[in-house]
């Protein structure tokens, strides 16, 4: 009777009690049950009636917590907010100073104001999250919260106090899922609508999506007290002593009341979907009226763009000569534009896609007539004194430009070429099994999750590096320019050919081994001999090394970054690229941009270059800038885009490089240079005249049947190719590569795991030798490169590994004593 008493005692108070304890679903807000100051109120110990201070959002007060066998359940200070249970020793603790609660990293986390942030965080106790966490109920007043690894076990002082707890927990948890999910879908969300539509879409939907989340709520409540009320009913029916009926129909009566809180809750609930859906439905229609005449008239308009841009076209091809004005407005409606030097590209961001139409061009180029030009004995070197002389390509050094070879013009004193293999064995069409994959990796640590071979090619990271010299030929006509500014054309155009042989090439090069090396022995037939090292592995870094008896010297030290950014990858080269000239003195410096691949997930995979690079002279200054345009499906520019411009330590422009990364590069010869009107963003933009376009570099077109051999180029089939009196160390020893290239791709997995499994094991004999040298405080150098030495460039200021000679020489006498064993 003493339950019965405390829910009818004192007239309509106890029913006052229990309707508050069941929240408002139509007002999003959870009244709060909270104690005296002194945390005891005069009724017992859960305190006075419950006070909800306006518009709070928490839930307060005492139960019991079991803590262990000796003391047994412990009287605690439970406070309920936004998700999430915790609890103290006495309320007061939490009273005092005030509290907030502050969101983290999209986790909820109590803290104190910053006055009393200290002492916060030993009074809270305990702190469980709700959205994760299960709700049992053991008996009448018990309540057992779980959530992976941390359990608390509590009890009420009554079970309509069980039931206020229970019904609080489940509207919290529920309100702290929505909270989440809707917080991963506005992550997610990247559509390009306008602020007022977002506004005007979305905030009816996430009260819609709010309503029926409590519609499910308020479901799953019914449904427990239903089931309880069966139990009561049932138990009613089968009693048999008359002195058991007043606590069973008490029962009975706290049943029913509770239940048809819940009902009336749902059926407002229920009555306010309606209502929102009712006023809403005819917004969304006109609003999906709306987009779609505005895409209809989207398509109208672009199609009629593209109507005008192909008249433009033919209007352009079709006139012979065109005054400068005329020309200049025909050629920034055709689309010619080039940007100098655009924003450089953040690769924090998280962005994937590109617009090209947001970048006002910086400059414009317009071919002039040659016949309005005067002719003379000087070539191209003359323009870097800006006289407006064409091209004499009878004295230049760009006559043999668009010549396929060196050897065809020049290279008497060189041997014929040897035969090389033309082709390897096909790939053979073997299916990835992603699960296989994933089985084998189950209970490994990350650092030991063999990659299988289906994901490269079969040529090393060294062998790749060393492809940078197909079109070498290009520095060997540099060495006979005169002006400094017409050789940095040719140096710009080699740096971008380093790039043409990418577009097809998606599989991953073998990452190499510490120590290995692979040389490319070319002197006596192409006139230059190239050498490099693997000098590091964590983080891997390459060194490279290229003489040339032309008169030309390469050196670089490559360290790969990636980034995976969920739907693509990028991966950004570290490392400066040297090229000196052995009889100008000319050295030029200048960086890779970043590739990324695309479609990591789902789809084609497909790369893409972007970003700028910068060549520098530091003997005479002369600069080139070359932005590669990120590919974009709205621009209406050529994919793969390349420009650029040349000027002097003056700053005076002298060349505009054109072309596509992965086709060719012109070089065109300005002969005046005006400033013409201000972009949309301000930026006045330069207008260069120039003279017709010269090819510099095309790209050789690839071999036979070279889709079924990774793509690869007349070079790359030779690379991997057996050679005599190479170093134990050279690429083309390695086992597993040479298996993946025969098309032995499972025995090359086994085999590629052992060499790495090998190389840990050295790695760990190492660190064994650098701990027992530290105890024995002796100095500990660490692995030191056969070949190479780092050494801080005088240019640039930075350390870099550089070539100290020994390798040929070994080669000549056959004396490897020095290599490791690495495979």
């Amino acid at each position: 009777m003493g339950k019965a008493a405390a829910l009818c005692g004192g007239g309509t108070r106890g029913l006052v009690s229990l309707l508050s304890a069941v929240p408002c679903l139509a007002c999003h807000e959870l009244p709060a049950m909270s104690a005296d100051p002194g945390g005891r109120g005069g009724g017992g110990p859960a305190g006075g009636p419950p006070a909800a201070p306006p518009g709070s959002d928490t839930y307060k007060g005492w139960l019991f917590k079991w803590t262990n066998y000796l003391k047994g359940y412990q009287r605690r200070w439970f406070v309920l907010s936004n998700g999430l249970l915790s609890y103290y020793r006495s309320s007061a603790t939490v009273r005092s100073g005030g509290s907030s609660w502050k969101r983290l990293k999209n986790t909820p986390v109590p803290v104190r104001k910053m006055g009393t942030q200290a002492e916060m965080a030993h009074t809270c106790r305990g702190t469980i999250n709700l959205s994760t966490a299960h709700i049992d109920t053991e008996d009448s007043c018990n309540i057992v919260l779980s959530n992976g690894g941390r359990t608390y076990h509590l009890k009420a002082n009554s079970e309509v106090e069980r039931q206020r707890w229970v019904t609080a927990l489940e509207l919290a948890k529920a309100k702290a899922i929505r909270m989440r999910n809707n917080q991963s879908d506005d992550s997610g969300d990247e559509e390009p609508a306008s602020q007022s539509d977002k506004s005007e879409l979305h905030g009816p939907l996430k009260t819609l999506s709010s309503k029926l989340e409590d519609l499910s709520t308020c479901n799953e409540l019914i449904a427990k007290h239903g089931a309880a009320l069966q139990r009561s009913l049932s138990e009613l029916e089968n009693l048999r002593l008359p002195a058991d009926s007043g606590e069973k129909i008490k029962a009975v009566n706290e049943r029913a009341t509770l239940f048809r809180i819940t009902s009336n809750a749902m059926i407002n609930a229920c009555r306010d979907f309606l209502d929102l859906a009712e006023s809403h439905s005819r917004k969304w229609q006109r609003l999906l009226q709306h987009e779609r005449e505005q895409r209809i008239r989207l398509e109208e308009t672009i199609e009629q763009l593209a109507k005008q841009h192909n008249s433009l076209e033919r209007a352009c091809r079709g006139a012979p000569g065109l005054a400068s004005g005329t020309a200049s407005t025909a050629s920034a409606a055709k689309g010619s534009v080039q940007s100098a030097k655009g924003e450089a590209s953040d690769e924090d961001e998280e962005t994937e896609y590109f617009d090209a139409m947001e970048d006002a061009p910086a400059f414009i180029t317009v071919t002039a007539d040659p016949k309005h030009h005067r002719r003379s004995g000087s070539n191209l070197s003359g323009a870097s004194e800006g006289h407006p002389e064409d091209w004499n390509l009878e004295d230049s050094v760009f006559e043999s430009s668009n010549q396929s070879s060196y050897n065809e013009s020049t290279g008497k004193d060189l041997l014929p070429r040897k035969r090389r293999r033309s082709r390897i064995p096909d790939k053979p069409n073997y299916s990835l099994n992603l699960w296989s994959i994933m089985k084998n990796c189950i209970g490994k640590e990350l650092s030991k999750i063999p990659m299988p071979v289906n994901f490269n090619e079969p040529l090393s990271m060294l062998q790749r590096l060393t492809e940078d010299l197909e079109y070498h030929e290009l520095l060997d006509k540099a060495v006979k320019c005169e002006s400094s500014t017409e050789q940095m054309c040719f140096v710009a155009a080699f740096s971008v050919s380093s790039y043409s042989t990418t577009v097809h090439r998606t599989a991953k090069p073998f990452n190499p081994l510490l120590g290995e090396t692979f040389e490319l022995d070319r002197l006596e037939e192409l006139g230059f001999r190239s050498l490099c090292e693997q000098v590091s592995h964590h983080p891997p870094a390459a060194a490279h090394h290229v003489y040339s008896r032309r008169g030309w010297t390469l050196w670089q030290e490559i360290t790969i970054a990636s980034k995976f950014r969920g739907k693509y990858l990028s991966i950004m080269p570290l490392g400066a690229i040297h090229l000196e000239f052995h009889s100008s003195g000319n050295h030029y410096v200048w960086r890779k941009v970043t590739s990324t691949v695309h479609n990591i997930i789902v789809g084609k995979l497909w790369i893409d270059q972007s970003g700028e690079i910068e060549i520098v002279n530091h003997k005479s200054k002369d600069k080139c800038q070359l932005k590669f345009t990120p590919y974009s499906y709205f621009s209406r520019d050529v994919p793969r885009k390349v420009t650029g411009v040349v000027s002097d330590a003056d700053g005076k422009a002298h060349y505009v490089m054109s072309g596509t990364w992965d086709e060719k590069m012109e070089c065109s010869k300005i002969t005046h240079s005006s400033h013409g009107s201000s972009s949309t963003e301000g930026k006045q933009k330069t207008v260069y005249q120039t003279l017709s376009p010269k090819v510099l570099w095309r790209k050789y077109p690839l071999p036979e049947n070279a889709e079924n051999m990774y793509f690869f180029s007349e070079l790359a089939l030779t690379l991997n190719e057996p050679e005599e009196r190479v170093a134990p160390t050279d690429s083309r020893l390695r086992p597993d590569q040479r298996l993946m290239e025969s098309g032995r791709w499972d025995e090359a997995n086994v085999e590629k795991q052992r060499l790495e499994e090998k190389q840990r094991a050295v790695r760990r004999r190492r660190e064994a030798e650098a701990v027992e040298a530290l105890e024995e405080g002796k100095d500990y150098e660490g692995y030191t490169p056969l070949w190479f030495e780092r050494k801080v460039d005088a240019v640039t200021g930075e350390l870099i590994c550089v070539y100290k000679g020994g390798y040929w020489e070994a080669k000549d006498r056959q004396d490897w004593s020095v290599c490791p064993d690495i495979f």
